[in-house]
């Protein structure tokens, strides 16, 4: 077996710090004093200068210097509207738990009688579209977990491909 050794050999150590010249810079290193002054600060004063400084940094992704892309556009929408509908459920079922008499079946369907049908069809049109294309573009999100449509062509296909299907299926809906 041969042994390597690696850096720097002793005898070149001693030889470099044997000249004055590199004494000099040795002691020098070694004396100087750097300026750093710390101070003890009470969590809240340390809480304020980090709160200082979140302030300071761009939100991600930075809205100044991307392009608006389809793919994260759809995210968000994706996101917007998974919320919207989560609450309006929550809402009614709510609504449903502390006022079930009011909230029943058959008081539902005599006040949506009453109404004139341009307000029923902006409801289901305010119903549709969300619950559309949160669905669609659920299972192209699907899709990606499987690992399909991941090309930049692909995806951007499939991103109008659901904005179609969805003003198809609202208006299906609606029309219903």
């Amino acid at each position: 077996m041969m042994s390597v050794r690696v850096g720097i050999p002793q005898t070149l150590k001693r030889a470099a710090l044997s000249s004055k010249h590199a004494r000099n810079i040795a002691l020098q290193s070694a004396l100087v004093r750097r300026g750093i002054h710390t101070e003890s600060l009470p969590p809240s004063a340390s809480q304020e200068i980090l709160n200082q400084q979140r302030l300071k940094r761009p939100s991600s992704p930075h809205f100044t210097i991307y392009q608006p892309q389809l793919t994260w556009l759809s995210s968000i929408a994706n996101r917007a509207t998974g919320g919207a509908l989560s609450a309006l459920l929550y809402g009614f079922s709510l609504a449903y738990l502390f006022a079930p008499g009011t909230f029943d079946s058959t008081h539902i369907v005599e006040l949506i009688a009453g109404l004139p049908e341009y307000v029923k069809y902006a409801g289901k049109f305010i119903l549709a579209a969300p619950f559309a294309f949160h669905s669609l573009n659920g299972l192209r999100h699907l899709a990606w977990d499987m690992g399909k449509v991941l090309t930049l062509k692909s995806a951007y296909r499939a991103g109008y491909a659901v904005l179609g299907a969805t003003a198809v299926s609202t208006i299906a809906l609606v029309l219903m």
